[in-house]
């Protein structure tokens, strides 16, 4: 056993690398249907676009999933290539399309997600790996991947997709003459996303957008900080977007630069026809936004032998979102889920013990939880440390996410058979 008030011999802990990089992806469902609504709603045809619309059956409206992808690739030749550098789903939204309720549910899913992926050879099992594996394959299958990865995740079944990059995304906005937000604080990351933004209502281009939802280090504020607000800021541009592409005189008059837009930077499943469907569908509808995830389910976890994780049974050291599916399922239930997955065991707390050194509060907020913790006294740690024993990863981030501090290192090699806890 270790020595009271001293922290256990641990491998360093990896210099967190997470890239905070949010593409506003969702505009692509917005811009699908404004150019069929623009195409329908004036009275548009074939002679002066360059295709035929087809003639509407007008079932009875159902709800629909829509998976949004935003390819992070650079220099590719198009939205499902991998380009010189990335190639991964930096952002991956459900559009929960509620026709009769009028309603848009943005779901986001953290991008960073653990997810066990047994068929593959990925060292770092993200569920964003998904894009980047099905994009090396002939033919090119990285959003269907994507489709079966999420519908596993969420328990929700997937009607349709949609993938875009940055340029998909600046091109639409600057389509449609820009788009006015509110920015929440002083925003100045020169060295990254290039954002130099003040307080208060602002109109947008399509750089400056994509710069205020893809900020990594704000030196200005802590506005725009982590994953989880940079996806709150993608749905409050999608919410302007929507509101400027939808407003009838506005549809019509940017009828040409959005079809121009997405012929170039989106790929997707839906024809014209769905498009159109669409359009009829999110017309008048309102938004609403979903995170499945806080900062509290970040962990550093450090590399250890993991059965079923991937080929190699063997995980490498990374920060990870450690997600519940049960919450998940629990907040997804009311849009049809059926029961969330990653494939990633999470032992129940009262089936193991815990030693904890640290601040004795931590006991009674570990034990309110259903922990059995015995109390071994302070500790001198900076970093919240979880050692597991050998084998036991399951037990690490059941402490981790009880404890969710967002930035807790777990790590196998605890001596006997309890999880031991360093708390600063």
């Amino acid at each position: 056993m270790k020595k009271q008030g001293t922290k256990p011999t641990a491998p360093k802990s990896k210099k967190r690398l997470r890239r905070r990089i949010v593409i506003a992806t969702a505009s692509a469902v917005v811009l699908g249907a404004a150019v069929a609504y623009a195409m329908v709603a004036q009275g548009l045809t074939g002679n002066n676009l360059g295709f035929t619309i087809p003639f509407l059956h007008h079932a009875p409206p159902q709800p629909e999933n829509i998976l949004l992808i935003g390819n992070n690739a650079r220099n590719a030749q198009g939205p499902l290539q991998l380009g010189t550098a990335a190639g991964q789903a930096d952002i991956m939204m459900i559009a929960h399309i509620d026709p009769i309720k009028h309603m848009v549910t943005l779901i986001s899913i953290p991008r960073d997600t653990l997810f066990a992926m047994p068929n593959y050879n990925n060292p770092i099992p993200k569920l964003k790996s998904f894009f980047f594996i099905g994009a090396q394959m002939q033919p090119n299958q990285a959003a269907q991947l994507t489709v079966q990865a999420v519908e596993k995740f969420t328990g929700m079944h997937i009607d349709h997709w949609i993938v875009t990059d940055f340029q998909g995304f600046s091109d639409a906005v600057n389509a449609v003459g820009g788009v006015r937000v509110y920015i929440p604080g002083r925003i100045y990351d020169p060295l990254h996303s290039g954002a130099n933004l003040y307080p208060g209502w602002q109109t947008l281009n399509g750089t400056q957008a994509l710069a205020y939802i893809r900020v990594r280090q704000n030196t200005a504020s802590n506005v725009s900080v982590n994953d989880y607000e940079r996806n709150n800021a993608q749905a409050q541009v999608l919410m302007a977007l929507k509101a400027k592409l939808l407003s009838g005189r506005n549809a019509l008059t940017n009828a040409p630069g959005l079809i121009a837009t997405w012929m170039k930077d989106v790929a997707t499943d839906m024809n014209i026809g769905d498009l159109i469907h669409l359009a009829e569908m999110v017309h008048g509808s309102k938004i609403a936004h979903i995170n499945l995830g806080t900062v509290s389910d970040s962990m550093d976890v450090v590399s250890a032998p993991v059965q079923g994780i991937n080929q190699e049974n063997y995980l490498t050291g990374a920060y990870y979102d450690i997600i519940d599916p049960a919450k998940v399922t629990a907040t997804l239930k009311p849009f049809g889920s059926t029961g969330a997955d990653t494939g990633v065991p999470i032992a129940s707390p009262g089936s193991f013990q815990v030693q904890l050194y640290g601040p004795q509060s931590e006991v009674a907020v570990l034990q309110k939880q259903g922990f059995n913790v015995t109390y071994m006294g302070g500790s001198n740690v900076s970093q919240d440390q979880i050692m597991y024993p050998t084998g036991q990863l399951s037990e690490g981030l059941s402490v981790g996410r009880a404890l969710a501090s967002g930035n807790s290192l777990v790590e196998p090699g605890a001596p006997g058979n309890a999880v031991v806890v360093y708390v600063n």
